[in-house]
């Protein structure tokens, strides 16, 4: 009832391991994939394209479980793109992490007891390119583990030849359109890595500090301000109030006097303080504080640094020389020597920014640096997104999405390293600025040299989309795999890579967006829903996992967890269920082949079919019809969890089963249900096959005899149904189940037989006897049936004689103790939940467990009571 269009390669066999053993299987397969190139693009083919890049991992990184999270969703995509004849791009990379990398290859010179100066900039530069020779990239490797369908005929780096030509044109274009500046702003520092860094790169966390109230001037006319950075009050020029408070009124224009400097600062009126914080009043620091600037700014306030690059005093006095963290304790001293400490606190928990690479805490600091002026190229993005040109999903992380686009500052895009793409302008001994495109000499002579900075990564990995398809160059690749059809990517980059790769691809490509559907998944939690965390002890390298239960499980196991834009809590006992499932399904498709299941021929007409015959390709088309709705919903979860319950509930415990007696019986009825189970395993391996490539892989190709699972026709819906089979079979599992139901109530064992009168004559029932009889291990009555229980289920009489199968007695007896225990803890329950007094004190939390209690008493002695009396009389 659906169709593979694919034909078979080589006779089908129906030999299979006993055992499904993943690292057996695994590697050998994908070299298979790679060496028959199965996951390359071809730019020139007529079929419709769909491109999706990989977020660039940085090339000092290994795969965690976030990347093995967000990898499974794309190649799961792809793949599935792929089976349904699009020319499938997924675009391989490598980030080349400025700082990360200059960080790593530093701590090796280190140990060698040199630092990058002693090699000088262009030694160090190659020190680096050899380090990511030899050691970088080994994500690339498990990412083949994970069964990433990347095309690797295409991989990039950000700091090839092509993607370098890419950063120098875009740069030349934009300052030449105004849109990039040289500047002195305030910018996050680190004082270990020396370096400007952008604002993702800042990781905010509550640190134990103090909070110091200072009084500066003196009498009437002195103001208390308070500061958790008291050595940045050696660069105050002002104290700032609000306009309308009336407290310092009178002191709006004056001077006071700045404590253990010797100079006098004025108070000023701006509308940023808030009057009903502390003291009222704050101290103006505009070459240390980003608000600080912006007072500054607006009120011609000079800036004063007062540390070095390496956050050390500059200022003159007894601090000069001193560590930040030195010089404020000294500062504070000295202050409360001249009594002008009005309050300490300690400990003050407050959010500190630290470095994200070496966890140093960030210093904010006035520098001269390149900027790109966001504003234009901001609001394209938004209104890209406000146009309908791309969707954002799930449609309610829209509105972060603005709120972050819309309110977006100058980019500060300059850092202080030597790896990265080198700012390209050229500095002239009179003062000259030039700016170089790719294609343009720089200028040269005396006097002429180079910006010593580089560009933040961002940078060029905003421009991922395009430049890894050859722009600037109009490629075939770039005309026919841009924009992308969807990026997936993590909810916590949405304001910094996406936003970047939207104003750049807007910019670039003339008003057309980089991808069509921004898709956004969450972040991935330990089991209890934690972060994981190295401090925490709650990491998990997916690599152990994957040696142990597969590739497959770990896969099956991220992807029934991922609800659009929610974090995926993941523990290693749902990875075990996931290898379970992956063992059914094999067990099932070797017990299919040993019974004959086939896909040779056409299907034979729904009138030679069985009613289960019919009801398993009806349900067969409503699930293929279901999964293609999730995967265009990017509804994950919800299709893995389908296919879960379809394989494992309907097609093996239940159809399998259901088609056992008819397989021994044999002749035209076998042989019609082996072709339906061959089609259901066909269509049910390749619905699957995204999700868990690797035992699909060889269990379709066992099956059916076909080249590949990964090159097969995607399933089609073929609108097949038949209700009436629906809800006969959905009869059928109704007695089944109350049957095995009481026969576990009865304490009767699972093969344990009994005999069994079933008045299915005249019922739709009826044909089904022989398949009833041996799930539920019912013998027919024989002369001496003596009927000792009966159970009316769905419509039909089930009699059933247990005289010789348990002593009735001694299970009356147990059931009766039972029934007692039930009935005291319902009349204690009861008792509580009607002594008001009781109820008056007790907390809601106690009173709701006792109402639980009653429930579940209610409960048991209602299923207990129908046990005894469905039981024979003693």
């Amino acid at each position: 009832m659906t169709e593979n269009t694919q034909q078979p390669q080589q006779a089908p066999t129906t030999e299979l391991p006993t055992q499904y053993t993943p690292a057996e299987v695994e590697g050998k397969l994908y070299e298979r994939w790679v060496e028959r190139g199965y996951f390359e693009a071809d730019a020139d083919s007529d079929k419709p394209p769909y491109t999706v890049v990989i977020p660039p991992p940085n090339v000092t990184g290994s795969l965690h479980l976030g990347h093995a999270f967000e990898h499974t969703l794309i190649d799961a995509l792809t793949r599935r793109k792929r089976m349904q004849g699009y020319e499938t791009l997924w675009q391989p990379g490598m980030d080349h992490a400025g700082i990360a990398t200059q960080n790593v290859v530093e701590r090796e010179l280190a140990k060698e007891g040199k630092s990058r100066h002693d090699l000088g900039r262009e030694a160090f530069v190659e020190r680096v390119w050899r380090w990511k020779a030899e050691s970088g990239g080994q994500i690339s490797g498990q990412m083949r583990r994970l069964g990433d369908g990347v095309a690797w005929s295409r991989e990039r780096f950000t700091m090839d030849e092509g993607l370098s030509q890419a950063v120098q044109t875009i740069f030349k274009r934009l300052y030449d359109d105004e849109l990039i500046y040289r500047a002195e702003r305030i910018i996050n520092w680190c004082p270990r890595c020396l370096t400007a860094i952008s604002d993702i790169e800042v990781e905010y966390q509550d640190d134990d500090g103090e909070l110091v109230s200072i009084r500066y001037g003196e009498g009437d006319s002195s103001i208390v301000v308070a500061t958790t950075r008291a050595e940045t009050m050696l660069g105050d020029t002002a104290v700032a109030v609000h306009p309308e408070d009336e407290r310092y009124r009178h002191l709006v224009g004056t001077e006071i006097e700045l404590p253990l400097t010797g100079r006098r600062i004025p108070v000023v009126a701006d509308e940023h303080v808030d009057p009903e914080f502390g003291t009222g009043a704050v101290k103006v620091t505009p070459a240390h504080d980003p608000n600080d600037f912006e007072i500054g700014q607006r009120h011609d306030l000079p800036a004063i640094a007062v540390m070095d690059e390496h956050a050390v005093i500059t200022a003159h006095g007894p601090f000069q020389g001193l560590d930040r963290l030195e010089a404020r304790s000294a500062i504070v001293g000295a202050l409360r020597a001249e009594g002008r400490i009005v309050a300490e606190k300690r400990p003050y928990v407050h959010s500190v920014g630290h470095c994200s690479r070496c966890k140093t805490t960030i210093e904010p600091r006035l520098s001269m640096q390149w900027w790109v002026k966001v504003g234009p190229l901001a609001k394209a993005a938004g209104d890209a997104v406000r146009d309908g040109k791309v969707k954002i999903h799930p449609q309610e992380m829209e509105k972060r999405y603005f709120d972050w686009v819309d309110n977006l500052h100058d980019w500060c895009i300059s850092r202080q390293l030597w790896w990265g793409h080198r700012i390209p302008v050229w500095y002239g001994p009179n003062g000259e600025v030039v700016c170089v495109g790719p294609d343009e000499e720089p200028p040269s002579g005396e006097g002429w040299h180079q910006d010593s900075d580089v560009l933040d990564t961002w940078f060029s990995s905003g421009l991922w989309p395009f430049s890894t398809l050859g722009w600037p160059e109009r490629t075939e690749s770039l005309e026919k795999f841009y924009p992308n059809s969807v990026l997936v990517t993590g909810y916590d980059i949405l304001f910094f890579w996406v936003a970047r790769m939207m104003m750049f691809g807007l910019y670039a490509m003339d008003g057309t967006p980089p991808f069509h559907t921004i898709a956004l998944h969450g972040m991935v939690r330990d089991q209890n829903g934690k972060k994981m965390s190295k401090s925490f002890g709650n990491v998990v390298n997916p690599l152990d996992w994957m040696d142990k239960y597969g590739s497959d499980a770990l896969r099956f196991t991220l992807a029934r967890g991922a609800n659009p834009g929610v974090d995926v809590p993941i523990g290693e006992d749902w990875v075990q269920g996931s290898r379970n499932f992956a063992n059914k399904i094999w067990n099932a498709t070797r017990f299919a082949l040993m019974n004959g299941a086939t896909v040779q021929g056409p299907l034979p007409d729904a009138s030679k079919m069985s009613s289960t015959d019919r009801w398993i390709l009806s349900r067969l088309n409503s699930v293929v019809a279901e999964v293609d709705a999730y995967y265009e919903d990017y509804q994950f979860a919800k299709l893995s969890d389908t296919l879960f319950h379809f394989a494992w509930d309907e097609v093996f415990d239940w159809y399998v089963e259901l088609s056992k007696t008819t397989f021994q019986a044999g002749g035209e009825a076998a042989e019609v249900s082996q072709r339906v189970l061959g089609e259901v395993l066909d269509v049910t391996l390749r619905l699957l096959h995204p999700v868990v490539p690797f035992v699909t892989e060889t269990l379709w190709t066992t099956l059916t005899g076909g080249e590949s699972v990964v090159i097969a026709d995607w399933p089609a819906d073929s609108g097949f149904r038949d209700e009436a089979a629906e809800r006969e079979i959905a009869t059928l599992q109704s007695l089944i189940t109350e049957v095995r139901r009481f026969r576990a109530d009865q304490g009767l064992q699972p093969g344990q037989r009994v005999p069994a009168r079933l008045a299915l004559e005249g019922t739709a029932l009826a044909p089904h006897e022989p398949a009833i009889r041996q799930l539920l291990r019912l013998q027919p009555e024989g002369d001496a049936f003596t009927t000792t229980a009966t159970l009316p289920v769905a419509g039909v009489e089930v009699a059933l004689d247990l005289s010789g199968a348990i002593d009735v007695a001694a299970e009356r007896k147990r059931l009766a103790k039972d029934l007692a225990a039930a009935e005291k803890e319902k009349a204690q329950a009861s008792a509580k939940l009607g002594n008001e007094a009781f109820l008056a004190k007790a907390p809601d939390q106690v009173v709701e467990k006792i109402r639980t209690r009653l429930a579940k008493a209610d409960e048991d002695i209602a299923r207990i009571q129908a046990q005894l009396d469905r039981l024979p009389q003693a």
